[in-house]
């Protein structure tokens, strides 16, 4: 069949197969013969070419016909955008085979020998002065973090559990509610400040990955950065619910 008529010389199909769950949707040229397809198809369903019988469905996946003429184009089949190739293994594999990667063997290779190999990324790295090798950029990463852990502990050690506040994070409204917890966590670095809200605006009842840090209803705690806390006289007020907090 001479393809060059057709509205399109490519044609997007999904590909199914016995050795597998899942589908895959591909594109292809009609001017294929299906042993060049089905070589095609050995990357997508794990099955040998030479062990492929190909069945056609239609877009509303039912049944067509076999795809059995190997020098025969896939054009010259009706095979149009949104059908079905399904390929059946005759290569004696287990349905599932190629999805299990327990089953596959991984190449491993000691920490001593990677450092010695000279084409690496890691050798890439260290002749580059890059990422955590390159010294000056590591120390002063290190020093910002370090100034951020001192304003956060600066910001903290003014607030004082019992306290009333509020909260104003950047681009959420302005809550209300008690210091319950001021100090470092074990779910996230730095300094954080444990409240309890006046309503049902927060994430949790005090405690983070079964550890408790405060007590309080639940969805009335949530943990803020200490920069976000204002301490003062504030009275409880009603605003509308928002969770934007860890």
């Amino acid at each position: 069949m001479d393809v060059s008529g057709v509205s399109s010389p490519t044609v997007t199909v999904f590909i199914s197969s016995s050795l597998n769950s899942f589908r895959s949707e591909k594109r292809y040229n009609r001017g294929l013969t299906l042993a060049e397809f089905k070589c095609k198809l050995e990357l997508v369903v794990g099955s040998p070419a030479s062990c492929m019988d190909l069945e056609l469905y239609g877009v509303d996946d039912s049944f067509c016909m076999k795809l059995d003429q190997d020098d025969a184009l896939l054009g010259s089949y009706p095979v149009d955008d949104g059908c079905r190739i399904h390929v059946i293994d005759r290569s004696g594999a287990r349905l599932g085979e190629f999805e299990d990667l327990s089953q596959v063997e991984k190449y491993e290779i000691s920490q001593s020998a990677y450092e010695s190999r000279p084409d690496s990324v890691r050798s890439f790295l260290k002749r580059s002065k890059m990422g955590k090798f390159n010294e000056e950029e590591q120390k002063r990463r290190e020093a910002e973090a370090a100034q951020r852990l001192a304003e956060e502990e600066a910001h903290a050690q003014a607030i004082v559990v019992g306290s009333r506040c509020q909260v104003q994070a950047a681009g959420q409204p302005t809550k209300r509610g008690t210091v319950m917890y001021v100090g470092l966590t074990d779910f996230k670095p730095g300094y954080w400040v444990g409240v309890r809200y006046d309503e049902p605006l927060g994430k949790h009842d005090g405690s983070v990955n079964g550890k408790r840090y405060f007590e309080c209803q639940d969805k009335y705690g949530a943990f803020v950065k200490p920069h976000t806390v204002t301490v003062g006289d504030f009275p409880e007020e009603d605003y509308g619910l928002d969770d934007d907090e860890m």
